[in-house]
């Protein structure tokens, strides 16, 4: 399903968008459907946990992080 396939929601304002989607999210949440994982996603978060095991230091604050965007501006 495509947007361009319900013309009434391209006609919505951006509010009346937004409440739409937080109505959709509702749906799907309380749907209680298991959504499988792919492995590939599954293999990063294990990769990602374990080099932060191995270097729990290693880290940006949310500081250092902001100066180091707005330095590639």
């Amino acid at each position: 399903m495509h947007l361009k396939d319900i013309p009434q929601i391209i006609q919505l304002s951006i509010p009346e968008k937004m409440l739409l989607v937080e109505e959709l999210l509702e749906s799907v949440y309380a749907a209680e459907v298991d959504v499988a994982i792919p492995h590939d996603h599954i293999s990063e978060l294990e990769n990602r946990l374990s080099r932060h095991t191995s270097n729990p230091d290693d880290l940006l604050s949310f500081e250092e992080l902001r100066k180091g965007i707005e330095l590639r501006k």
